[in-house]
């Protein structure tokens, strides 16, 4: 089908522009009178042709004015000349019209001659003309590109802006479909659309597609918006299409888009990464976070000298560096995560691995593309290297993880069925990610370090086992948290025969230095416990101490006197102990008085019960019976239950007491069982 609606320009339909022109036609004979006279000449100046022919045009249709000169251009193209112009005409409501004009002469089968004069109004043939031109002038000057096709989906046209755009000029697309000019377009997702568009007569707007023209040789993406064109009467022309190149554009939305992504990864890796002040946990988090965010498999490895002493050995030029693998992280099933080191084992690399290296450096490593050389320097061995390939590892990065200013250790990142490489954003993500990692990592090895200190100066000042006493069975357990060491003691002091001083306090606080006040503490209560003092005088001697430690603690203090039978026990804000009596009647002793060493002013009491053969006394820590979110009672009546059930030796007994009530402690316990056995 041609522009023309119809193949052989015959029975073409009418266009639309002569009809909004309203041309009219009037013939004039030799003497100027009006010899036709059509319909539309009725419209523009409203007589009818009853009451224009047979006049005589000057007189009807122009004003006294302007008749001489519409006689010398009547007489002008009555001897062959041709005249095209604006002329004023009076309307039948006696009004002017400006009209536009082209005339010529006719000579009829007599040889008479007359004059064709076509007309239109000239306000409307301006206004026409300005649409028209303002339309070319879009066109031509938009940089938007724009097409216009055929029914058949051949082009008609196309403006500069698109030649630019496709790289072809007008001349070799017209006549020619999308895809005989650039196959390298989405051809079949473009002509679907014209198809829709020429059928519904719905536009469609701002679709999206990515192709290559003539004009570039690599991909770019494009906007394209399809109209339908018709005439006035409805009829389907063809249609326009609108092309816009939105590359920038595109990569503008997914660099925001990126961006967005890259703060909700550090977010999360805020909230993440660092719950525990454990080495390993943080090494599992930052793993975690980083698959399936930035990479396919994540490796954290780790200086040993951080894992094992809590120090930073610096890494030589030409030096070995031993590593402890802490996490490894894979987002799918695959048999790359047994290429990385096994977690917990250690490795040792060579001064030319990469991970050497970027520990060596203190700066990532990014291998775009891993070739066999490559793979060689990040593989452990052949065996992993020819697993990561076989699994598709295809981009490598490694950053280090750095903490005031040391480096502790690397994250290794593998991309398999992710086909981008790694990028310079994906290097800054990693690096982000590895910084705060390396901060909790850190903290957790400094944790470490001090709790092993305070656990070894804890350990090194309790007894390392209670002394036997003639009389009496003795057990005790010492707990650590599984966070920090505080500063639980207990003890066992001979006073005589027969005579048995025992001891458990918590000394407010975490770390060395509760453990240290607690050292103090333990020898001055040996020291006064030489002396024979009674249970509350004691006390009394240990609240002066603490109070010049600038601390506070608690304890529990008692002597027991087999000879008598009896044991007198005083409390400095300690809890109750418990006593089971030879009938297997428990009982929580209430001891007046006494508020924490350390508090001074207040005097403490004295509680003195029998203690005979079958008795069992126990002292204790709150580590043993308090729960977050529970009332202390709760604790205090299952170690009293389980106390009084129990019928096996106090070393079973301690162990059982601490699997039921105290599996992973998350504060310190001291425990201490005392049986009078006769």
């Amino acid at each position: 089908m041609d522009a023309y609606g119809a193949g052989d320009g015959v029975t073409a339909a009418s266009g639309g522009l002569l009809d909004l022109l309203q041309v009219a036609a009037v013939v004039l004979d030799a003497g100027g009178y009006i010899a036709l006279w059509s319909p539309e000449a009725e419209q523009l100046l409203g007589y009818s042709a009853e009451e224009a022919l047979t006049q005589r045009a000057d007189r009807l249709l122009v004003s006294p004015d302007d008749r001489v000169r519409a006689r010398e251009l009547f007489a002008q193209v009555g001897s062959g000349a041709r005249w095209a112009g604006v002329f004023p005409l009076l309307h039948r409501d006696g009004t002017e019209r400006p009209v536009e004009f082209r005339t010529m002469r006719l000579r009829d089968s007599h040889g008479q001659a007359h004059l064709l004069g076509l007309a239109a109004d000239a306000r409307t043939v301006r206004g026409v003309e300005r649409d028209l031109a303002l339309s070319h002038s879009l066109v031509r000057q938009t940089p938007v590109g724009i097409a216009v096709f055929d029914t058949d989906l051949r082009w008609v046209t196309v403006n500069p802006a698109l030649e630019r755009i496709n790289g072809v000029p007008e001349a070799d697309v017209v006549g020619r479909r999308v895809g005989e000019v650039l196959p390298g377009l989405d051809v079949a997702a473009i002509e679907s659309r014209m198809r829709h568009v020429l059928i519904t007569g719905k536009p469609l707007l701002d679709q999206q597609s990515v192709g290559r023209t003539a004009a570039d040789a690599v991909e770019r993406a494009y906007s394209e918006s399809y109209h339908r064109i018709e005439d006035a009467q409805g009829r389907v022309l063809g249609l326009a299409m609108a092309v816009l190149d939105v590359t920038e554009r595109e990569q503008a939305a997914a660099e925001v888009a990126q961006a967005r992504q890259h703060l909700s990864v550090v977010a999360e890796a805020g909230v993440r990464i660092g719950t525990t002040l454990d080495l390993q946990q943080t090494a599992r988090e930052l793993a975690d976070v980083a698959v399936p965010h930035v990479a396919d498999l994540a490796a954290v490895d780790v200086l040993e000298s951080v894992v094992a002493h809590g120090g930073i050995t610096p890494v030589a030029g030409d030096a070995q560096v031993e590593f402890r693998a802490l996490a490894v992280a894979a987002g799918y099933l695959t048999d790359a995560i047994h290429a990385a080191d096994p977690v917990g084992e250690l490795a040792t690399y060579g001064p030319h691995r990469i991970i050497t290296q970027c520990v060596r450096e203190a700066g990532p490593i990014l291998v775009e593309r891993v070739d066999r050389p490559m793979m060689r320097r990040i593989a452990r061995d052949a065996r992993a290297a020819q697993t990561l390939r076989a699994a598709g590892v295809h981009s490598y990065l490694a950053v280090p993880l750095i903490a005031r200013g040391e480096v502790l250790g690397t994250l290794s990142l593998y991309r398999t069925v992710n086909e981008r490489p790694f990028d310079e954003q994906d290097r800054v993500l990693a690096s982000e990610l590895a910084a705060r990692a390396a901060i909790c990592i850190d903290n957790a090895r400094l944790y470490g370090r001090e709790r092993t200190t305070a656990l070894t100066l804890q350990r090194s000042l309790l007894p390392p086992a209670p002394a036997r006493q003639e009389g009496l069975d003795i057990a005790a357990r010492y707990l650590p948290a599984l966070s920090e060491v505080g500063g639980d003691w207990y003890d066992v002091l001979p006073l005589g025969p027969g005579r048995t001083g025992l001891v458990v306090g918590d000394v407010m606080g975490k770390g060395v230095q509760a453990a240290a006040i607690m050292g103090q503490l333990s020898t001055a209560t040996r020291a006064l416990a030489r002396l024979d003092l009674p249970p509350a005088e004691l006390l009394h001697h240990l609240d002066d101490l603490t109070g010049s430690l600038d601390t506070i603690a608690t304890c529990a203090y008692g002597v027991v006197d087999l000879g008598r039978g009896t044991c007198a026990l005083s409390s400095a804000g300690h809890l109750p102990p418990v006593l089971i009596h030879p009938d297997g009647a428990a009982e929580l002793l209430d001891i007046p008085g006494g508020v924490p060493l350390g508090v001074g002013g207040v005097d403490f009491g004295t509680a003195e019960v029998e203690f005979t053969t079958g008795a069992l006394l126990a002292l204790y820590t709150d580590g043993l019976v308090e729960n977050r979110g529970e009332s202390i009672d709760v604790g205090l009546h299952t170690l009293t239950r389980l106390l009084q059930s129990s019928r096996r030796p106090l070393e079973q007994t301690s162990d059982m007491l601490l699997n039921a009530l105290r599996p992973e402690p998350d504060d310190d316990v001291a425990l201490l069982l005392v049986r009078a056995t006769g």
